[in-house]
């Protein structure tokens, strides 16, 4: 140790020239490769996505787009105060659930 002022200390450090960790800890280096291992066996144990088709894909994207316009319109529906304009939130509501409906 290296006191220059009644305030100000400075700790020498032997400097490594070698490894990996100059001057980190020990236990880092296994800490961080036991998460990676616990990591690897939690992706081991999650269930396999299944490979979707591009038609597939498309069906999916579809639902999601529609799902996404459904709660936009109802909550346009829920602030509307024109009655014309109500009306026609509820009718692109209805056929927005029959698309939902036709895809399943």
């Amino acid at each position: 140790m290296l006191v220059l002022s009644q305030f100000d200390v400075y700790w020498e450090y032997p400097i490594q020239t070698e490894g990996y960790n100059l001057a980190m800890a020990r236990g880092w280096e296994s800490k961080s490769v036991e998460e990676q291992i616990a990591e690897r066996e939690e992706s081991k144990q999650a269930p396999k996505i299944e490979k979707l088709t591009v038609e597939q894909r498309a069906i999916q994207q579809k639902r999601e787009q529609l799902n996404l316009l459904r709660t936009k319109t109802l909550a346009t529906l829920q602030s509307a105060k024109n009655e014309l304009y109500r009306r026609q939130q509820e009718e692109a509501l209805k056929h927005l659930d029959a698309e939902l409906a036709r895809l399943g």
